[in-house]
């Protein structure tokens, strides 16, 4: 037969007191102030949780909607902007005002956005090389240079 009182279930936390649930450390409460009441008055359905999908499943999804589209995919207002600053700066006289076709912009910015492209495919291939699967500035960098090596524009 058991001795008295060993029925009960309960662990204890080596002061003497039964366990409240939580450890708290030593001699402190859980929480710092008094209690709050939630307004709820007995055990009823959990919150509802926002969904989240795994890591790496909108990235993949983002991947494929991109690959599978043509659209320019760099803003065409800041890239005019920067195309015409750089030519502003390159020009023999600097108060003078370029002017520039709207065609001649959307074909610098496809170029530029193909290089882009291709780059950061190269770049990934040596991340995945280095059995990593995030492309670090040193992937570029090599990948740069090994483009420079072959003869590819850089």
């Amino acid at each position: 037969m058991p001795p008295k009182g060993a029925g009960s279930q309960r662990r204890s936390t080596g002061t003497g007191r039964p366990s409240r649930g939580g450890h708290t450390g030593r001699g402190g409460r859980k929480s710092g102030g008094a209690r709050k009441s939630t307004g709820r008055v007995g055990p009823g359905p959990a919150p509802h949780k926002s969904h989240r999908y795994k890591p790496g499943t909108v990235a993949l999804r983002e991947i494929r909607k991109y690959q599978k589209s043509t659209e320019l995919l760099l803003l065409k207002l800041p890239f005019q902007r920067v195309v015409r600053e750089i030519a502003q700066n390159m020009a023999a006289d600097p108060g003078e005002a370029l002017r520039w076709q709207s065609q001649a912009i959307f074909a610098l910015q496809e170029a530029s956005e193909a290089f882009l492209i291709n780059l950061f495919h190269d770049a990934n291939l040596c991340a995945i090389h280095a059995k990593r699967v995030t492309i670090q500035q040193k992937d570029i960098q090599l990948a740069r240079r090994l483009r420079a090596a072959y003869g590819v524009p850089v």
